[in-house]
């Protein structure tokens, strides 16, 4: 009787570690990472989604919005596992408030701006300099309150002597999709945008991609947050555009994605 008791507890205890081993295993497949990600990155994370999560089993959803807005939520505690900006600086700050883990931190692309406009308005703004002229009444640019690549739009026309003259056509997107929106709907006869959106909207659009001198580097860092629910999941999604099969993703939609340092 106590031999087929031990027996049976045996039988139990490997099931049980099968079962307990089974249900990891599927609690893996269906991870689900969280990312808040700059809204310059929402055609290219869209279009690299499906193949992480066939590649990985793990499944992936995004929040996308200006890099500011997106960095204060998360000090205040927002749920997400990794966070996307599109500048160094918002990462730093987490840092120091140890909503970012620091080892996790890391360049994944550097990004461009240029001036996009409608077919229908080709020939009004052929280079910058040309955004003073009485055909552009409305110039789009993303908030540069909390937007970077708002901020980079503004060192350009700063830099290139032209802000003064420009400032009152001004037309401020919450974020950088928000500003190409007021393009695509007429409230904008041209805008200053990330180089991703005017590969994302080639059809119907003209785009004529700036000197990145005009600006300082848009240097975009991705970090694991410190709440996040899956962190190993978090990384494996870093890992992915920074060195897996999502740069090349990253490289096709206009990204610089740094070498990883040996």
């Amino acid at each position: 009787m106590k031999k087929r008791i031990a027996a049976g507890a045996i039988i139990l205890a490997i099931s049980s570690g099968c079962a307990a081993e089974s249900g990891q295993e599927e609690a893996a497949e269906t991870a689900e990472v969280s990312i808040a990600a700059a809204s310059d990155l929402n055609p290219a994370f869209q279009a690299l989604k499906d193949e992480f999560e066939a590649e990985t089993g793990v499944e992936l959803t995004f929040s996308f919005g200006s890099t500011g807005q997106l960095a204060d939520q998360i000090e205040n505690g927002a749920p997400f596992d990794v966070f996307a900006s599109a500048n160094v600086s918002f990462i730093d700050h987490l840092i120091e408030t140890d909503d970012i883990i620091e080892e996790s931190a890391q360049p994944y692309a550097f990004g461009r701006i240029g001036l996009m406009m409608k077919e229908e308005n080709t020939g009004a703004a052929e280079n910058i300099a040309d955004l003073t002229s009485a055909e552009i009444e409305q110039l789009s640019i993303a908030n540069p309150a909390h937007a970077p690549y708002g901020m980079a739009a503004e060192e350009a026309l700063k830099a290139s002597g032209l802000y003064a003259d420009v400032e009152n056509k001004l037309v401020y997107g919450r974020n950088i999709t928000d500003a190409f929106t007021h393009i695509e709907t007429g409230n904008a006869d041209a805008g200053i945008i990330a180089y991703s959106l005017g590969i994302a909207n080639e059809d119907g659009y003209d785009f004529i991609l700036l000197d990145e001198e005009l600006h300082e580097p848009i240097e975009q860092v991705i970090g694991v947050t410190s709440q996040a629910d899956h962190p190993e999941e978090a990384q494996l999604f870093i890992d992915y555009i920074t060195d897996g099969s999502g740069k090349e993703t990253m490289e096709a939609y206009g990204f610089i994605v740094p070498e990883e340092e040996s």
